[in-house]
C-alpha cells in the first residue's frame, strides 16, 4: 500500500538537500551578511536559499502556506491548513563563520502539529528525517533517545554552564538549535532547554524528529507546542531524554515562570 506522507517526506529531504547544497557551495566564501536587529546576522545566501526553498516547497504542495525567518510574514497562511514552516539556515551565525554547526530547517504543519520534519547539515555530513508516526533517521539511520533516568550527570549542548547547573555535564554545541534538539534525538545529549520566547521556525522541524526518537518534547513550562499560530513563537523549549523530562521540567520550573513573568 502507498505511503503518502513518506513519499511527501522523501520529497522535502531532496528539496532541503537542494537547498543545504546550495548553502554549503557559498559557505567559506565571499558574501554580503549584515545584522537585521542587533545580534541577529543574517547572509545573502539565507535569502537564496529562501526564495529556492519556497519555489520547490510551494511546487510540491500549492495549497500550503507559508512561515519562514526570511520572509516577511504573511496572516494569510492562518487560511491554510497545511503550512512550510522553514528557516532557510539556522545557525547563520556558524555559517557566517565558516563553521559546521549549522543546517536547513524544514517542516510541514498540518493543523498545528509538525507531520514532517527534516534538516539537511552539509558541512556535518547530516541529513535528518522524521514523519509523525514513521520514526527518525540521521543518514538513514534510525534514532533513538538515550535511556537517562536521572536530570543529574544528564549531557547538555552549550558553551558553559552556571554555577547552579553544574550537576549537569556540558559538550560541544552548535550554533543551531535544531541541531542542538537533534543530538537528543541521536543520544548525544540528554537536555536541551531555553527559557525565552523564540520563533516556530527555530525548531518546528527538530521537535518532530526527537519525539519521533522517543524524546520528551514540550515548552519550558511543560505544555505541548503548537505551530502555526497568529504570533509564532513558543515560550522557551525542552527536549529530553525521555526518563528525565519530568524531573527537568520541575527543575527549570521556577526559572522558566520567572523568565515569562519578566
Amino acid at each position: 500500500m502507498a505511503d503518502p506522507r513518506g513519499e511527501l517526506a522523501a520529497a522535502v529531504a531532496a528539496v532541503a538537500q537542494e537547498a543545504g547544497a546550495l548553502a554549503f557551495a557559498r559557505w567559506r566564501t565571499d558574501f554580503d551578511r549584515w545584522e537585521k536587529t542587533p545580534g541577529s546576522p543574517v547572509c545573502e545566501v539565507d535569502l537564496d536559499v529562501d526564495r529556492m526553498l519556497r519555489a520547490r516547497l510551494s511546487s510540491l504542495l500549492p495549497d500550503a502556506g507559508w512561515l519562514s525567518e526570511e520572509t516577511v510574514d504573511n496572516p494569510d497562511r492562518l487560511r491554510h491548513a497545511r503550512v512550510w514552516v522553514v528557516d532557510p539556515i539556522d545557525g547563520t551565525r556558524d555559517y557566517i563563520r565558516g563553521r559546521e554547526g549549522w543546517a536547513v530547517s524544514v517542516a510541514l504543519v498540518e493543523d498545528g502539529r509538525v507531520v514532517i520534519g527534516v534538516l539537511d547539515a552539509p558541512a556535518r555530513g547530516e541529513r535528518w528525517l522524521a514523519a509523525l508516526g514513521a520514526g527518525a533517521t540521521r543518514n538513514g539511520v534510525t534514532l533513538h533517545a538515550g535511556d537517562r533516568q536521572v536530570l543529574a550527570g544528564a549531557r547538555v549542548p552549550t558553551d558553559a554552564l552556571p554555577k547552579v547547573d553544574r550537576h549537569l555535564v556540558a559538550v560541544a554545541k552548535p550554533n543551531s538549535i535544531a541541531l542542538r534538539m537533534a543530538m537528543v534525538a541521536a543520544d548525544e545529549a540528554d537536555l536541551l532547554a531555553t527559557l525565552r520566547w523564540g520563533n516556530e521556525w527555530d525548531i518546528a522541524a527538530a521537535t518532530l524528529i526527537a519525539a519521533e526518537a522517543g524524546a520528551g518534547v514540550s515548552d519550558a513550562l511543560g505544555a505541548r507546542l503548537r505551530y502555526n499560530k497568529p504570533d509564532p513563537k513558543a515560550f522557551g523549549v525542552m527536549v529530553t531524554a525521555p526518563g528525565i523530562h519530568a524531573e527537568a521540567i520541575a527543575w527549570i520550573e521556577d526559572r522558566a515562570r520567572a523568565a515569562l513573568l519578566g
